[in-house]
C-alpha cells in the first residue's frame, strides 16, 4: 500500500501540464493568456504535485500531534499569504478588493452591511421581513453581517477568518479519513486538502464557498464519528442534526444531501458499523429532523428546486447559447445532464485561452487541471471499494459525494468549478484512498488517462473560441 505519492504520477502530470500549456498556446496563438496567468498556473500545478510528494514522505513517520500542528500552521500560512496577495492583486486589476465580474460577492458584502447596520438600529426584523422565509442563501449574508458588525466591515478580516476555517477543515479531513481508511490515507488527504489550489483560492473572496465546505466536512466528519462510535448521546446525535440544517441556509440541495446521505448511511452502512439498536435510536431522530423540516418553508424549496432541476438545466444552457448572451456559448445548448455526468468528478476543464470576461476561470487553469488529476485516483478509489465489496463500509462518504455531485450534473451549474467546492475534500479523500492502493499492474491506466485528459483539454479551448465565434 502507498503511502505517499509517487514520482511516477507527479513528474507525469507536470509534464502534461507544460505540454498542454505549450500545444494549447500554439494551436490558438492568437489568443494566449496574458503572462501573469501562465505563472499563476505553473504556482498551482506544480505547488500542488511537488509538495505533495515531499510532504507525504517528510510528514509520514511524525508523531499525530506534530502533524496536527504542522498541518494547521502550513495551511494557515499558505491561505493568509493567498489572503494578503489577492487583496492587493485585485485592487490592482480591477480597482476594489474584488475577484473579476464579482457580482456574487459584492452583492453579499452590500447585504452584510445592511445587516450590520439594521443590527445597529436594532432593526432586525426588517431582515427577515426581506428574506421572507426563503432560507436559502440567507444565512452567509447574515453571518458575514455579524462579522461586520464586530470588525466594522473589514472585508480583509472576513477573509482571514475563511483562512481560519480552511485550515481547520484540514484537520477535520485528517480524522475523517483516518477513521475510515487508516493513517497514512488520512495523513495524504489531509495534505491534498491543505495543498489544494481551488480550497486556496476561495479564502481571498467574499463568496460563501469557505464556509460551505467548512460546515459539509463537519457535518460528514462529526456523522461519521457518532455512526462509528459505540457510545452515543443526545448531543451526539444533535451535533450532526443541527449542522446539516444550517446547510439549508446556504443552499438548499446542499442541505438535503446532508440528511440523504445520513439516511443512506443509516440504511446501508454494514452491520459491524452500524448495529441495528443504533439504526432504530438514530433513525428515529432523523425521521423527526426531516419531518420538522417537510412541514416548513425549507420542503417547499428542496421541492421547488427538484421540480425544476431539468428546466432550470435547459433554460440556462439556451441562454448560455443565446446571442444575447456575450459571455455565453453557442454549442452549449448541446450540452446537459447526460454529458456532464460521465465526466462529473473531472469537470470543469481548465481555460488555457484568453476568452472574453473569463478572466477568474484563466486564473484558476492550473486548479482546474489539478482536478482533473486528482479524480483519476477518486475513480480508482470508487471502482476499488466497489469490486471489493468495502463501500457499505464508507458509504457516509460516498453517498455525500455522489449524491451531492448528482444533483449538480442535472443543475444549471454542472461545468461551473464552483458549484462543485463542497464536493472536492471528499473526492480528495476517496482520491488519497484510490493512490494508496494503485500497484504496477493498475497504474498502467494512468497513462492512458492522462492521455484522455490531454485531449480533453484541447477540445474544451476549442469549444470556448469557437462557441463563441472568436475562431
Amino acid at each position: 500500500m502507498l503511502s505517499y505519492f509517487p514520482k511516477y504520477f507527479i513528474n507525469k502530470a507536470i509534464v502534461l501540464y507544460i505540454g498542454s500549456i505549450i500545444v494549447v498556446s500554439l494551436l490558438f496563438i492568437s489568443h494566449t493568456m496574458s503572462w501573469y496567468w501562465y505563472i499563476f498556473g505553473l504556482i498551482e500545478v506544480i505547488g500542488f504535485f511537488y509538495f505533495s510528494n515531499l510532504l507525504t514522505k517528510r510528514w509520514i513517520n511524525i508523531s499525530e500531534k506534530t502533524f496536527l500542528k504542522k498541518l494547521f500552521s502550513t495551511a494557515l500560512i499558505i491561505r493568509v499569504i493567498w489572503v494578503i496577495f489577492s487583496y492587493w492583486f485585485y485592487i490592482l486589476m480591477t480597482g476594489q478588493p474584488f475577484e473579476f465580474s464579482a457580482g456574487d460577492a459584492i452583492g453579499y458584502h452590500k447585504e452584510a452591511i445592511w445587516v450590520h447596520q439594521l443590527i445597529a438600529d436594532g432593526n432586525l426584523e426588517s431582515y427577515w421581513a426581506f428574506i421572507s422565509g426563503k432560507y436559502s442563501d440567507a444565512g452567509y449574508p447574515f453571518y458575514l453581517g455579524l462579522q461586520y458588525t464586530l470588525t466594522g466591515d473589514s472585508i480583509f478580516i472576513a477573509r482571514i477568518i475563511k483562512a481560519i476555517l480552511s485550515a481547520f477543515m484540514c484537520i477535520l479531513i485528517y480524522r475523517l479519513a483516518a477513521r475510515n481508511f487508516g493513517e497514512t490515507t488520512g495523513r495524504m488527504a489531509a495534505i491534498f486538502c491543505m495543498l489544494m489550489p481551488n480550497l486556496i483560492y476561495y479564502c481571498g473572496l467574499n463568496l460563501k464557498e469557505t464556509e460551505m465546505v467548512f460546515l459539509s466536512v463537519a457535518f460528514v466528519e462529526r456523522t461519521d464519528l457518532l455512526l462509528r462510535s459505540k457510545r452515543y448521546t443526545f448531543f451526539n446525535i444533535l451535533g450532526p442534526l443541527l449542522l446539516a440544517s444550517s446547510l439549508f441556509l446556504f443552499r438548499t440541495v446542499l442541505g438535503a444531501t446532508a440528511l440523504m446521505a445520513f439516511f443512506s448511511a443509516l440504511v446501508f452502512s454494514s452491520a459491524k458499523i452500524v448495529g441495528w439498536g443504533k439504526r432504530a435510536l438514530i433513525g428515529t431522530w432523523i425521521v423527526l429532523a426531516v419531518g420538522y423540516f417537510l412541514g416548513g418553508k425549507i420542503s417547499s424549496e428542496v421541492e421547488e428546486v427538484w421540480e425544476n432541476r431539468t428546466t432550470n438545466q435547459e433554460k440556462s444552457l439556451a441562454w448560455r447559447a443565446s446571442e444575447k448572451n456575450k459571455a455565453g456559448n453557442k454549442f452549449a445548448k448541446y450540452a446537459g445532464g447526460a454529458v456532464f455526468a460521465p465526466m462529473i468528478f473531472t469537470i470543469p476543464f481548465p481555460t488555457m485561452i484568453n476568452s472574453p470576461w473569463q478572466e477568474n476561470q484563466q486564473l484558476m487553469n492550473g486548479s482546474n487541471y489539478v482536478k482533473n488529476i486528482t479524480s483519476f485516483f477518486t475513480i480508482a478509489g470508487i471502482i476499488f471499494l466497489i469490486y471489493r465489496r468495502k463501500w457499505r463500509d464508507h458509504i457516509l462518504i460516498l453517498s455525500f459525494l455522489i449524491g451531492y455531485l448528482g444533483v449538480i450534473a442535472m443543475s444549471a451549474f454542472a461545468q461551473s468549478e464552483r458549484f462543485h467546492l463542497p464536493s472536492l475534500p471528499f473526492a480528495l479523500i476517496i482520491g488519497a484512498y484510490g493512490l494508496s492502493q494503485m500497484t504496477n499492474k493498475n497504474k498502467k491506466h494512468y497513462k492512458i488517462y492522462l492521455a484522455i485528459i490531454f485531449v480533453a483539454i484541447i477540445g474544451w479551448n476549442w469549444f470556448k473560441l469557437a462557441g463563441k465565434g472568436i475562431i
